[in-house]
């Protein structure tokens, strides 16, 4: 048979359970028709690149497919349907891969990127930084109108 990958993208209003349902609905048209989901993946709520139907964000869900051609046919009429999803496309590929894709391996490095290390000194141990009036600037000017106070009393005596 051959094999297919199906991206749906769905409404962002509707909750990731929501989303998932949405995909084991197009699982359960493939596999009454003969056809199977070898592959699944669930993209996250991710941000659209213009507007659909005045939504500006979508639950993407990446579906790799091993089904005959109308058992494809007939899920994309229902995916056409379903009204949480906003658009589906389907290509036609020549092998599957199981390992994860670029969206979810780009994913993961953004997630050992975001390490920064220890915290840098200069920071409370709350781990906030120094309000605006603890900088050393403010500190020498309050020191320098002191000594300025001094002066000007022993000047009035």
């Amino acid at each position: 048979m051959p094999l297919y990958e199906t991206v749906v993208i769905a409404r962002s209003e509707i909750t990731q359970a929501q989303a998932d349902a949405v995909a084991d609905a197009a699982t359960q048209t493939l596999e009454t028709d003969g056809g199977a989901v070898k592959k699944r993946e669930y993209w996250g709520l991710r941000p659209l690149a213009y507007r659909i139907k005045k939504n500006r964000k979508g639950h993407y869900i990446l579906l790799g497919l091993d089904a005959p051609s109308a058992a494809v046919q007939e899920m994309e009429r229902q995916l056409t349907l379903h009204e949480d999803v906003l658009r589906f496309m389907t290509v036609r590929v020549e092998e599957i891969n199981e390992e994860p894709s670029a969206i979810l391996s780009r994913k993961a490095d953004e997630r050992e990127r975001n390490f920064r290390g220890p915290k840098p000194s200069g920071r409370f141990e709350s781990g906030r930084k120094r309000g605006f009036d603890e900088r050393e600037e403010f500190r020498a000017r309050d020191e320098y109108r002191a000594d300025r106070d001094d002066y000007s009393s022993e000047e009035d005596v």
